[in-house]
């Protein structure tokens, strides 16, 4: 069995507009690179990060803390040091600190054999996950290890369900070059919701949910809709509104903050769409102060994977 490993972890949306905590999608193209060695020392060890500055101690990292609770629970008699290739920049909303939390444990798991299943490499990866937003969520880590759509039906138990992808969906993101950090992001949100606007929330969750399982695409845009999370996140993002504007006026299905910001995603039928739709985000900065990245993705059905 090799001793070293390389993988892929890639970025992620969650929330998908009417699904706060419990809905997501795995984007390709963008994501970290790591590298897991298994090692006689025990241990966590990170080695390297390149991209970003984050900690090097592992209860400070959050691939750190996913290993170190995985570690802790098999107590494999070995230690593991970890080489993060960040491609995926911190508080950019496309699950950073998911694909670090996920990837190692996903590493780690490879080098053991395969002794935990996805779902339980999520409940260690969701470690390290609160570590950057103070709360234990999946909604990033679930797409990541699975693949494709996830629903994140309960924590405890944790409780995962793959939602099937539509072949022609595609996604467009806008990357705003300021940093929205998920715990702040989240101490805005109210406490309480008004009863109507919770009915019309799960009922475009339901419908999110068969929309995906039929591939039908009127659906899918009447369902892309959030009346409880947005109205009060949409503040963090500039022009916010004017993004959304232009996203349905070159054809997206629908469009809503990823994850807690400040990228934004639109999701559109057929990558010619999704090319429409980028070439009107990549207007809304121009001439401004505020510097920016789009990208077009298909849905990434495999998620994390093997270098």
């Amino acid at each position: 069995m090799n001793d070293q490993i390389k993988i892929f972890s890639p970025a992620t949306v969650a929330n998908v507009a009417c699904g706060f905590d419990v809905l997501g999608f795995c984007l390709d193209k963008i994501g970290d690179g790591m590298t897991i060695k298994k090692v006689k020392e025990p241990g966590i060890r990170i080695t390297k990060i390149h991209g970003c500055e984050l900690p090097y101690e592992p209860e400070k990292n959050v691939a750190g803390v996913s290993a170190l609770a995985m570690l802790e629970a098999l107590k494999p008699g070995c230690g593991f040091e970890i080489e993060m290739h960040k491609g995926i920049k911190p508080g950019s909303g496309i699950g950073s600190s998911a694909a670090s939390a996920a990837g190692s444990v996903f590493g780690m798991n490879e080098l053991l054999g395969r002794p935990l299943n996805k779902t339980e490499l999520t409940k260690f990866a969701m470690k390290g996950e609160a570590l950057a937003s103070q709360s234990e969520h999946a909604d990033n880590l679930a797409p990541a290890i699975f693949g494709g759509f996830t629903l994140v039906r309960n924590v405890n138990p944790l409780d995962i369900v793959r939602v099937p992808t539509p072949h022609d969906l595609y996604a467009t993101i806008l990357f705003p070059q300021i940093e929205v950090k998920t715990a702040e992001a989240r101490a805005i949100l109210p406490k309480q919701v008004p009863l109507k606007k919770a009915i019309q929330q799960w009922a475009n969750v339901g419908s999110l949910v068969h929309a995906l399982h039929t591939s039908d695409y009127n659906l899918l845009r009447r369902s892309l809709k959030d009346v409880i999370i947005e109205p009060y996140r949409k503040q963090l993002i500039p022009e916010y509104d004017r993004i959304k504007t232009l996203a349905r006026e070159a054809g997206a299905l629908g469009c809503s903050i990823s994850g807690s910001g400040p990228s934004v995603f639109a999701l559109c039928k057929g990558k010619h769409a999704a090319e429409r739709v980028r070439e009107r985000f990549e207007t809304v900065y121009a001439g401004s102060d505020i510097d920016f990245q789009t990208l077009v993705s298909s849905i990434n059905t495999e998620g994390i994977r093997i270098l």
